[in-house]
Parts: structure tokens; C-alpha cells; sequence
């Protein structure tokens, strides 16, 4: 991302707004590219203490200033995060990905987890407490920039270009591994609707770009590999015995 205008000249009450421009060396991928700011901030902005990311499809209602003294200074955490209205396991958000078509990639979604469960990727229990849950709401997150607070980013970007950018998925796996360990503010949900108001996505039919091309076309294909296969979220269909999630899926199913 690339300064488009003297920063001086965008400012919005005490706020000065930094303008970006579309670079050459970024993603096809949208999505991809809201990776950047949202886990590269502190590389963006090195000399900032604290940061806050906010997606577009919520709007805080609280002072930020307020909210990170009160989720980060008071309980000195590194970061503070939501934990997910309905889901506690890593494996779960994972079928719902796929179920919903939130990642057109079934096959990759399915090595990403046989992956992390092969490098030691566990179902949610109290052995992890203080974490409260392995599933965050990524809309809003508050950092403390840090060591700890810019390795989990850093390792977390290197997920997300690795595999896809649903973050909920990588969430876990990186932030059991790290060392050191992330002091990690995960707040309930009812806090999470008191402190920011959720819009719908707009849905106003737009120009069909050449990326989104790529998309349909993607999606159509994986729609038809669909109905050929039968697909791994399918318990029933999924060859256990020689899946590196089985103890895994044991454990978390009972």
C-alpha cells in the first residue's frame, strides 16, 4: 500500500486519515489484501503504541480511546478480541466455511485442518483456559503493539498467505504455538453488540471486474467437483482412520 496524498490534508476532527492507492504488488484477492492492514498494521505504522481494526461492515459506537483502555490497559492484554457467537472449536468453524461457501476451496480448506492437526492442533478444553475458546469474531481487534502482540500478527499473516484469508481458522493453531505466550483479552459476544453496530454487506450488482470472473468461474467448478465427490465435511464419507484429525474429531464429537 502505497501514500497517495500528504496525510495533512485528509483529516476528520482530531483524526488525520491516511489515503491509500492500489499497488502492482498486491493480491488478486480482495480479501488478501484487508489482510495487510488488518495483521501488518504495526508494520505500517511502526511507531504507533496502540491500533484498533474495525471492519467495514460494523461501525463502532464507543470512543476508541475508551475502549482500549478498557480492554487492553485495564486487563493488561496484548490483544482484545471477541470470541465467536456459536462456535468453540477450530473444526467447526471449518465445516461451516465449507457448508456455506465462505472459501470456495473445499479440498484446501480440508488439507489446511488435516495440516494443523498433524502439528498438534487440539479441540478447545479447559487445558486451554485462560483462552476461553478457540473461534474469535475477527470484525473487531484491539492490539497493544508489542513482541508478543506483532509475532501472533506476523505468524498469523503467514497462515492466512499460505492457505486462505479466513482468519478464524489459523486463530488457534497460532496462537497455541506461539511462544511466547499472548496475553489475550477474548470478551463476550453481548459486549462485542454493545460497542459496534453490524450492517449487511451491500449487495448493489456492480460491474463485473476480471477477478470476479475468476470467482464465479471458480465457484462453478467447485460446485460441479461437488456433486461429483462426496465432500470431507461428511463425517460419514471421511476416511478417519487415516485422517491426521481423527483424535481430533473424536474428542471434539465425544
Amino acid at each position: 500500500l502505497s501514500q497517495k496524498k500528504n496525510p495533512r490534508d485528509y483529516r476528520v476532527g482530531a483524526w488525520r486519515i491516511i489515503k491509500t492507492s492500489k499497488s502492482e504488488n498486491l493480491y488478486l484477492n480482495p480479501a488478501m489484501n484487508g489482510v495487510i492492514p488488518k495483521y501488518l498494521i504495526h508494520r505500517l505504522f511502526p511507531n504507533s503504541k496502540f491500533s484498533v481494526w474495525i471492519d467495514a461492515k460494523i461501525q463502532l459506537m464507543i470512543d476508541p480511546l475508551l475502549l482500549i483502555h478498557s480492554m487492553l490497559v485495564v486487563p493488561g492484554a496484548d490483544i482484545a478480541i471477541s470470541k465467536h457467537p456459536f462456535f468453540v472449536n477450530t473444526m467447526e468453524e471449518a465445516m461451516a466455511t465449507a457448508r456455506w461457501k465462505k472459501w470456495g476451496d473445499v479440498d484446501g480448506l480440508r488439507m489446511q485442518m488435516e495440516t494443523y492437526c498433524e502439528h498438534g492442533l487440539k479441540p478447545w478444553s479447559s487445558h486451554k483456559l485462560p483462552y476461553p475458546t478457540d473461534v474469535p469474531d475477527s470484525a473487531l481487534i484491539l492490539r497493544r503493539h508489542g513482541v508478543r502482540s506483532n509475532l501472533f500478527s506476523c505468524f498469523m499473516f503467514n497462515e492466512l498467505e499460505a492457505f486462505n484469508p479466513r482468519d478464524q481458522l489459523a486463530f488457534a493453531f497460532v496462537r497455541d504455538h506461539i511462544n511466547p505466550m499472548v496475553k489475550m483479552n477474548m470478551f463476550e459476544v453481548e459486549v462485542f453488540e454493545q460497542v459496534v453496530v453490524e450492517y449487511r454487506h451491500n449487495l448493489k450488482k456492480i460491474e463485473t471486474s476480471s477477478y470476479e470472473e475468476q470467482e464465479e468461474e471458480q465457484k462453478q467448478e467447485s460446485l460441479r467437483t461437488i456433486q461429483k465427490e462426496k465432500r470431507w465435511l461428511d463425517h460419514e464419507s471421511w476416511p478417519l482412520n487415516s485422517s491426521s484429525c481423527r483424535s481430533y474429531l473424536m474428542e471434539m464429537w465425544g
